[in-house]
């Protein structure tokens, strides 16, 4: 088995096995645990929103050309979302534009935050037009969390800093209005939203008490966007899952694996198939009709 080591740094950031990148081990796996279309995107840590903006475009450019690819050879078995220099807003509206009209990706993954902005920052209103504007679907991935001092133990990046980062990532967009200014906009969060399900009564209180700190840019309280946007499934936990679909909606959460790696869910589907109080219905809207309507896309496409 071919593997490969990504680094940063100078450092082993992860070690990958081949179905990091051959479609056909992939698809290998995916008939193995019953999966009949996944949904590609890049490894977070590429979104390398840090570096010089006609750089990261480049590495976008080769990423989104490879994914195009592969989706392109096996069109029944994989979707593929691209990768955005987010750091420079003009380039990558342009490469979004790309991504759907040329590529025919029917989304983009962007990251929780870019460098100093969070996902309210006025910046990137131009990004959520043009995702309106083409019907391009964003998947909120965390990343770029706290790595040293009191988080450097007990791989708490991983375990908290990232369900951490989505929660930041989602009251951003509450917060900060911007569900409000682009209603059309589609937009789907990883890791079951983070902390947010289960706070969300806490951000609540707190907006309607301290409407001096929270209502600043937007006046509606969060619950109230509650139905409007996705999360994925990856909570890894019967009762976490039960309350998701109930808080974020039964029609609103994504099967979710993190395949291949190892806070992934090993048998994709396990835990939805394992809660005995739902029904058929609504395992098969978790598993595949909420991810077609998020993406846009219909089962006979891959029939």
């Amino acid at each position: 088995m071919g593997q490969a080591k990504m680094m940063k740094d100078g450092k082993v950031f992860r070690v990958i096995q081949e179905n990091c990148w051959d479609p056909e081990v992939r698809i290998k796996e995916m008939d193995l645990s019953g999966v009949t279309v996944q949904v590609l995107s890049t490894v977070p840590v590429m979104f390398s929103y840090w570096a010089k903006p006609q750089d990261t475009l480049d590495l976008a450019q080769i990423l989104n050309n490879d994914l195009a690819a592969t989706v392109k050879k096996y069109p029944k078995r994989f979707i593929g979302l691209g990768t955005l220099p987010l750091q420079a807003p003009d380039l990558a509206v342009k490469e979004m534009h790309r991504c759907v009209n040329e590529l025919g990706f029917p989304g983009v993954q962007i990251g929780s935050h870019v460098n100093e902005w969070d996902l309210n920052a006025p910046e990137l209103y131009d990004i959520y037009a043009a995702a309106e504007q083409l019907n391009c679907c964003l998947f909120v991935h965390p990343w770029d969390m706290q790595i040293d001092g009191r988080m450097s133990k007990y791989w708490f990046p991983w375990l908290i800093g990232m369900p951490a980062e989505t929660t930041i990532a989602i009251c951003s967009m509450i917060m900060g209005g911007i569900f409000e200014k682009f209603p059309k906009l589609k937009v789907c969060f990883a890791h079951g939203g983070g902390a947010f399900p289960y706070t969300v009564g806490r951000i609540s209180h707190g907006f309607n008490m301290r409407p001096d700190l929270c209502a600043v840019d937007n006046k509606v309280d969060p619950r109230k966007y509650l139905g409007s946007f996705y999360t994925d499934s990856l909570v890894h936990d019967c009762h976490a899952l039960r309350l998701l679909t109930s808080v974020i909606g039964e029609d609103k959460v994504i099967l979710g694996t993190d395949y291949p790696f190892p806070l992934g869910e090993l048998e994709p589907g396990k835990l939805i198939d394992s809660m005995e109080d739902f029904d058929n219905k609504l395992k098969d809207k978790l598993k595949a009709g909420n991810a077609l309507e998020f993406l846009g896309l219909s089962r006979k496409q891959f029939e």
